[in-house]
């Protein structure tokens, strides 16, 4: 899932965390290195934008924004419908498949508006080199209207990011950062600092000072992730919390593994997870060893929501809102039918709490545990059917 991005094009954070408390299993100092994607300014603002009021109909959350500076889309506007080049990081995890899911049905309906005539994309495979070739390979072909960009990390792919810009065309980013500030808009969620403010907020309010909390954290240098990790950290440094995190891949083998070696140390408060694929591992692995599931934090995916409900355990789910896939071709429309867009196109960010799960998961009843709850698409052709049928384009 896929992912945090920086809220104000500051697309590579730096500066360093307080003093930490917080301990690391790849090393063997009792204290971890100071974050260097830890950025107070950057923490203050998506703490701030987190409950600001966004511009638009909160009924179509995908459309919403924060009100800021305006691309006008002179140059870009059209009389016939135009082709889109979309190069994507990945479709390796369910949050991303669920987003490539809803954007090929708002395309369905774009090609019925006459707006977009094809989209043309390329899935990188979560490799740098490979997607800095797919968007080498748009330029070269000299056939698109317009680029779409999901980075699979912001520095390796910046210099094609760059060459895209450099085209004239519209070049839509979204997801992650793109390392450059080139783009004619960066579509995202508020993102990785809310996130992991959301998520580790929660648990520092529900954990006593001292609790030890385990973090599983997905790979290392991707902003998403980094981004999230760090607001957590500071927060979890704040609360006094005892921290052990693993990197993990995601893997649900060594997830388990992980969680039932820390298990026998004695016993965790809490599990913290900087994607949610790895919350339902955890979960199993208390289960396997028999002991009380402990708060566990996860995302808005199906599996976690339904093993939150079934389990009864405490729990919470950071949003990151999987619609910005389905408003980064809108966006594109918007430019070619001449409507202005914003240049920093922030999303809202709603995590789902235990007082509305009940709720949530009945809205979506019938769909599969890959789905994201805030996926943004039921008004969209195809709904549920597209999503339950789970057939990736």
């Amino acid at each position: 899932m896929m992912f945090g991005v920086i809220g104000a094009l500051a697309l590579i954070l730096t500066g360093c965390a307080p003093g930490s408390n917080t301990s690391s299993n790849n090393s063997s100092a009792p204290t971890a290195k100071p974050n260097a994607s830890f950025s107070q300014a950057q923490f203050d603002l998506e703490n701030s934008q987190r409950t600001a009021t966004f511009v638009g109909d909160p009924s179509t959350p995908y459309l919403q924004y924060l009100a800021g500076a305006m691309v006008k889309p002179a140059g870009f506007a059209r009389t016939t419908p135009g082709k889109v080049c979309f190069s994507n990081a990945a479709l390796s995890n369910t949050w991303r498949q669920t987003g490539w899911i809803t954007m090929n049905q708002q395309l369905a309906v774009l090609k019925s508006q006459g707006v977009i005539s094809q989209l043309e994309a390329r899935n990188a495979q979560d490799s740098d080199n490979t997607q800095v070739a797919d968007i080498d390979y748009f330029i070269k072909e000299n056939n698109c209207d317009a680029y779409i960009i999901a980075p699979n990390s912001p520095q390796a792919t910046a210099p094609a990011v760059q060459r895209a810009c450099a085209t004239g065309k519209p070049v839509i980013i979204f997801d992650r950062g793109a390392g450059t500030d080139c783009q004619t808009s960066f579509v995202h969620s508020v993102g990785g600092m809310a996130w992991g403010i959301d998520s580790a907020s929660f648990i520092a309010d529900n954990v006593k000072k001292g609790g030890k909390v385990i973090a599983l954290r997905t790979a290392p240098g991707v902003d998403v992730f980094e981004q999230r990790w760090a607001a957590a950290q500071h927060i979890f440094d704040q609360a006094g919390l005892t921290v052990t995190d693993y990197l993990t891949g995601a893997d649900p083998a060594k997830i388990k593994s992980t969680i039932t070696d820390e298990i026998a140390k004695g016993d965790i408060a809490a599990v913290w997870v900087d994607l949610g694929d790895q919350a339902v591992p955890a979960i199993e692995a208390f289960e396997d060893a028999g002991k009380k599931i402990p708060i566990v934090t996860g995302e808005d995916n199906l599996a976690y929501l339904r093993a939150w409900k079934d389990k009864g355990f405490t729990g919470f789910a950071p949003v990151y809102s999987a619609y910005q896939w389905r408003t980064a071709l809108l966006a594109v429309a918007d430019l070619f039918q001449g409507k202005e867009i914003p240049k920093n196109w922030v999303l809202p960010q709603v995590p789902v709490k235990a007082a509305e799960l009940t709720a949530v998961l009945t809205k979506n009843a019938g769909m599969p545990d890959g789905q994201y709850a805030r996926f943004g698409g039921e008004d969209l052709p195809g709904f549920p059917k597209v999503w339950q049928d789970r057939v990736i384009p």
